[in-house]
């Protein structure tokens, strides 16, 4: 039998129509609870969604309740796993779900959490605001920053020997500058006592196509599935992916926090997965045709876009390693400051002024004063999220009518 490539199996792994009345796509299993065959059964099922044996050769995970487990829900994890070639997913209510429910699952009181810098306003706040309530102390770094500085950073902490996760997000939302996840492994074995260190990596700016995290040495991939595996800005998802071992105990985790994905939710990402390859890569074409139509535009100073990083460069280095596209997400800076970055967004007909991304729509938001107006001032200013940066994901409309449309707002 020949090897399927993941947008193939997008249409049938994991699901079993004979056991859905022959439906040739998975029904939507809208229930609360399942019925047991027996109560012998029951115990069976309960023993190993409680861990307290090993599933035998053969047998399968019974079906409980909902929040333990679902059809749809077990469908839509089967077939994330593809793409990264992960050994098992976890699916959440959200990216901040995922997010949260993976730190809190490997972080202790004591421990260390060390932090790629920018990231998300909603990743950025609950680290430096919440985390820290918990007893867990907080490590940034910068993107060019070295592999030596950051070790340096790391001993000079005091909390070394507590190290317990790299946490990175690359492309940095929303500057575009890319953080190198070999070098990041290379630190985390570093400082590995009894236990290694985790290196987690929050993929959701090149979704489950453009950059595979698992491969570069990173434990955890998290996706908000808002965004390019939901691609249609009409659901809100999120997942973590990884070995085995480690998503068993961030399922744990989720469990007890209640924050799974339900039916609907399952069922939505289905369907969108079937056309996430054919989307992103019509968006990404879209997005370097905007870059070189507007990139000489006198009301532009300049586009972090990852198809524009100059060879020869630390920066470039990575990109080649990493990346397999140069993506959708162009974020311009704009001649003068809010009020003008204001007028442009004002004047946008065809792209909607609206946060998130990664959907067939093309969307423009302004970061500082929207997406990441919870992150201190300083960082801001320090990471260059400046009032006359504007953040650009570009969809899958016709590739001139968004040149058309992004020029007459410039002018405007």
């Amino acid at each position: 039998m020949k090897k399927m490539s993941p947008e193939s199996l997008m249409m049938s792994y994991g699901f079993k129509p004979e056991l859905s009345e022959g439906a040739i796509k998975p029904p939507i299993f809208q229930t609360s609870t399942f019925v047991f065959r027996s109560a012998e059964h029951g115990k069976a099922f309960f023993e190993q969604a409680y861990g307290l044996r090993e599933k035998d050769e053969g047998e399968e995970l019974g079906l409980i309740y909902s929040r333990l487990n679902n059809p749809d829900l077990e469908i839509l994890e089967n077939r994330l796993t593809l793409w990264d070639q992960a050994e098992e997913a976890a699916v959440f209510e959200s990216g901040m779900g995922a997010i949260t429910t993976a730190l809190l699952q490997f972080l202790a009181p004591g421990d260390l959490l060390v932090h790629s810098n920018p990231i998300y306003g909603g990743t950025d706040h609950f680290v430096k605001h919440m985390l820290p309530k918990f007893g867990i102390n907080i490590l940034g770094f910068d993107p060019d920053q070295s592999k030596e500085e950051i070790e340096e950073m790391i001993e000079a902490s005091g909390h070394s020997s507590r190290l317990k996760m790299i946490y990175v997000e690359t492309p940095a939302n929303p500057t575009n500058d890319l953080i190198d996840l070999e070098m990041c492994r290379a630190v985390a074995d570093k400082f590995a006592g009894e236990e290694k260190p985790l290196v987690a990596v929050d993929n959701t700016y090149m979704g489950p196509l453009w950059q595979h995290p698992l491969k570069q040495g990173a434990d955890l991939v998290l996706y908000s599935a808002t965004k390019y595996i939901g691609g249609h800005s009409d659901v809100i998802a999120g997942a973590c992916l990884g070995s085995k071992e480690l998503i068993t105990e961030v399922k744990g985790m989720r469990t007890f926090l209640g924050n799974m994905a339900g039916p609907w939710t399952g069922w939505l990402l289905l369907r969108s997965l079937e056309t996430l390859k054919v989307r992103m890569e019509q968006q990404a074409r879209n997005a370097a045709h905007v870059y070189e139509a507007i990139k000489d535009h006198p009301k532009v100073k300049t586009i972090h876009y990852l198809g524009a990083i100059k060879p020869g460069t630390r920066q470039h280095e990575i990109f080649e390693k990493q990346y397999k596209s140069a993506g959708a997400m162009l974020s311009i800076i704009l001649e003068g400051g809010e009020k003008e970055s204001f007028k442009f967004l004002n004047n946008l007909k065809l792209i909607k002024l609206a946060v998130s991304l990664g959907s067939t729509e093309s969307l423009a938001q302004h970061p500082a004063s929207m997406t990441h107006a919870g992150v201190d001032p300083e960082d801001r200013k320090k990471y260059g999220i400046s009032d006359s940066l504007v953040r650009l994901s570009v969809g899958v409309e016709n590739a001139e009518d968004l040149v058309w449309d992004i020029k007459q707002a410039l002018e405007a």
